[in-house]
């Protein structure tokens, strides 16, 4: 839409609130509101004032300033509030030089898209996220001085099975919730108001289902599209399906591991590049793609242990990643073999559908980074024709250990995947789209706030383990 045609679109819905909302580094969505009235042809140029200095990760107190300019391209009415309220994203810009904030993940988004055409390689890169969540429907978590506990419960759970008390059975077992009809799939009629209301605001849904996680894991596809949109529209998703969860009482999250023993939520991200209308992965080589295909997998590849600090980019995130959970630890390349990194899918034979399916990213990346940094990789392995050895086409999982020392794995925790992107992110700085600075202020953001935040708390499981040492 054109800044007109969202004035004409709030006063058809009888919009009375302006909501602009933007990303935080780390992926918080945050928001700030206004009467509609305050929303003119001239906000679209001018913005509304903001305080970066509160937002993590951003500008220092002296130079807090910004300005929040809305998209008019993103606008949608809100689907849970009361008082009707129009949504747009906004981009954050700079209000002396009116230069985009190089700290705004969006535009990072948007540089990456810019240095594609650029390069002249393609003019557009699809991506398209599966994110996995858990449905839960009490949680409780705590951290001081002297205690450290979480308490998850969840309908689903097959901890449930003994309860004496409003108890009807029908469980998924653990890591077996890949995917039986209702009444053991308790969901159906919360993913399927999910999908509605995403449908509303103007997404378009494929299909939707329990995961294999017995305690309430869902997924919900959503089509695929260009890389800033299918960031754009990634928010949306979270947004509508914690709201949705919420208003049946439950509580969802996109945590990668919040359940020992049970499957960890994935972001399996699909990715293909075109031009002129046409696939460029599509060819007569290994699994139907082309040689640009199998560079791009290349660079993937080859800089997965540095995009890991991006892509998966928590302390939980390694709880998720490692063997044995379907987990694409071991870095290789396959048709249709969920145990490797990069995927072939083989659904269908037709050229468009041609892609790379990259399955370490977890749902906790924020998508604008990370769709940003998997594209600026497989474009390193077109650029240097990074080949990306043989294909493993047997079970990772079942090859011997002389194998396997052949095959290099994702880092084991956050401190590790951060040292490898600090030794290697030269790539992303390609085209300005990401910068130096920003790199060193995501390191030293997740090294203070998250590694080390971890590493200096007893662990709940020590005291069993240690405490009578």
């Amino acid at each position: 839409m054109s800044p007109q045609e969202v004035l004409d679109f709030a006063r058809k819905n009888e919009a009375r609130q302006l909501d602009v909302r933007f990303t935080d580094i780390p992926s918080l969505q945050h928001h700030i509101s206004y009467p509609i009235g305050e929303l003119t042809i001239d906000a679209f140029e001018n913005g509304f004032g903001i305080d970066g200095s509160s937002i993590r990760g951003w500008a220092a107190i002296n130079e807090s300033d910004m300005l929040l300019i809305p998209d008019p391209s993103t606008a949608v009415m809100d689907p849970f509030m009361e008082t009707p309220t129009l949504i747009m994203l906004g981009d954050i810009k700079d209000p002396i030089t009116k230069q985009n904030y190089e700290r705004d993940p969006r535009w990072i988004a948007k540089k990456a898209e810019m240095y594609l055409s650029n390069l002249g390689i393609g003019d557009v890169a699809y991506f398209g996220a599966e994110a996995e969540f858990f449905i839960f429907d009490n949680v409780r978590f705590d951290q001081n001085a002297h205690s450290g506990f979480y308490f998850i419960d969840a309908e689903e759970g097959r901890w449930n099975s003994g309860r004496e008390k409003d108890n009807l059975g029908y469980r998924p077992r653990t890591k077996e919730g890949y995917f039986p009809v209702p009444p053991t799939d308790h969901y159906q009629d919360l993913r399927a108001e999910m999908v509605e209301t995403m449908t509303r605001c103007g997404l378009t849904i494929e299909c939707h289902h329990h995961e294999v996680g017995g305690a309430g894991q869902c997924e919900i596809d959503q089509r695929f599209n260009t890389l800033v949109k299918s960031a754009d529209n990634m928010m949306l998703y979270k947004y509508i399906v914690r709201n949705v969860a919420n208003q049946y009482g439950k509580s969802a999250t996109f945590m990668p591991k919040p359940i020992f023993g049970d499957n960890g939520s994935g972001m399996h991200t699909h990715q293909s590049i075109w031009k002129n209308g046409q696939p460029l992965f599509a060819g007569d080589g290994y699994a139907g793609i082309s040689q640009m295909a199998l560079h791009y997998i290349g660079g993937l590849l080859k800089h997965a242990r540095a995009l890991s600090a991006i892509i998966a980019p928590t302390t939980n995130s390694y709880k998720r990643l490692v063997p044995g959970y379907e987990a694409p630890v071991n870095l290789a390349y396959s048709r249709r073999n969920r145990s490797a990194a990069c995927r072939i899918p083989m659904y269908s034979s037709s050229p468009k559908a041609k892609r790379v399916e990259f399955r370490p990213p977890d749902p906790a990346a924020n998508p604008y980074l990370a769709f940003s940094a998997m594209l600026m990789a497989g474009l390193d392995g077109i650029l240097n024709k990074i080949e990306p050895g043989e294909p493993l086409d047997k079970d990772i999982y079942d090859l011997s250990p002389e194998e396997m020392k052949s095959v290099p794995s994702m880092p084991g925790t956050l401190d590790e995947a951060l040292n490898c992107l600090e030794d290697d992110h030269a790539f992303l700085l390609k085209g300005d789209v990401f910068t130096e600075e920003l790199i060193e202020t995501y390191i030293e953001y997740k090294r203070k706030n998250e590694a080390e935040a971890v590493r200096l708390r007893p662990h709940p499981y020590e005291f069993q383990l240690y405490y009578d040492v």
